[in-house]
């Protein structure tokens, strides 16, 4: 019966570290050829101190498209490791085209304007569109 939980519990350790994290977060924006890419971007104590920040400006004009991170078996690997005080994690950035519009500035209140009445119209605007609308203060 001891072999049996041991195997158990190689088994369940094999598959928990075997597993990789992945998050992507696409703002809508047509995709270019330019991605930043950051395989060992470290945080520590499970991810609760994050890396640095990608710096992007520089490299995508246009703003970004699409940002992906993970955690790739050598990055879990190294957590395993080091017990979770060291947890890094893979960064790609893609970069947005200069195609499309960006109606982001779209709707700007001016000095006396009512918040209650653009709020309204960027429902209405967001409803007609089928997709978000920025409205700035």
């Amino acid at each position: 019966m001891g072999g049996l939980s041991k195997a158990a519990m190689i088994s369940a350790i094999a598959v928990s570290i075997s597993g990789c994290y992945h998050a992507t977060v696409e703002t809508g924006r047509p995709a270019s050829a330019d991605k930043i890419s950051q395989p060992w971007a470290m945080s520590f104590v499970y991810g609760l101190i994050p890396p640095a920040t990608v710096q992007t400006a520089s490299r995508c004009p246009n703003g970004v498209a699409k940002v992906e991170t993970q955690q790739s078996f050598l990055n879990g690997l190294v957590s395993a490791l080091t017990f979770g005080i060291i947890t890094p994690m893979q960064i790609d950035v893609t970069c947005a085209s200069g195609a499309g519009s960006d109606d982001r500035d779209g709707l700007q209140l001016s000095a006396g304007s009512d918040p209650a009445a653009a709020l309204a119209n960027a429902a209405g605007l967001s409803a007609e569109r089928q997709q978000p609308v920025f409205v700035r203060f």
